[in-house]
């Protein structure tokens, strides 16, 4: 399934490239994030973990930077794993491309993501809901790091972890929100042409 996103980091288009290219530093900022070890500078392997519920999901597995363009601010990663505790598996191809913007720099994501076992249970919806809280959650944590790592301090505290209660809550804020949505919308459409 393909998820796309985008948001906006208050810094310099170059920096946040820099810094972004910088995995050790960068990955942390993820929820649930843990990087095990860093094989080269396009390398690297790790685990991430979510709890949904009553589903507490760990996944290691690696990851590689496939493809760096400087000139048009883009990068490719490619990440597979599987879980440790179960059958599950996911893959992902994750494209993010910088552009200038007025106030800083839009990164805009796509995550192209195959997911098999006890997480591909919650459907299309839910999944892109939870990746959007997780990414709304990383680029936070992005935005307030940048200017510390760029003033070459240490990285303070570890990845907080990706906390089912809070991620699930707001996951089902925006699913509801799109089926309210969807539901008035469907029924302003049929007034109007009822109307008409």
């Amino acid at each position: 399934m393909l998820i796309t996103s985008d948001f906006e980091v208050p810094q310099p288009v170059e920096q946040v490239w820099d810094y972004l290219l910088d995995v050790p530093r960068m990955a942390p900022n993820l929820p649930g994030t843990e990087l095990t070890e860093v094989v080269d500078e396009d390398n690297y392997k790790g685990r991430v973990s979510v709890r949904m519920g009553p589903v507490s999901l760990r996944f290691a597995g690696k990851a590689t930077i496939v493809s760096r363009d400087e000139s048009s601010r883009q990068v490719i990663l490619e990440a597979a794993g599987a879980e440790e505790r179960g059958k599950g598996q996911a893959s992902m191809t994750l494209t993010a491309t910088l552009t200038k913007s007025a106030g800083g720099t839009l990164v805009m994501v796509a995550q192209d993501l195959t997911i098999a076992g006890a997480a591909a249970q919650y459907g299309r919806g839910m999944i892109t809901d939870v990746t959007k809280v997780l990414l709304g959650r990383f680029a936070a944590n992005v935005a307030e790091d940048i200017p510390r790592w760029a003033r070459g301090e240490e990285r303070t505290g570890k990845a907080a972890p990706a906390s089912g209660f809070s991620i699930g809550l707001a996951a089902a804020m925006a699913a509801l929100t799109r089926v309210f949505w969807r539901f008035f919308g469907s029924n302003a459409r049929r007034h109007a042409t009822k109307g008409a």
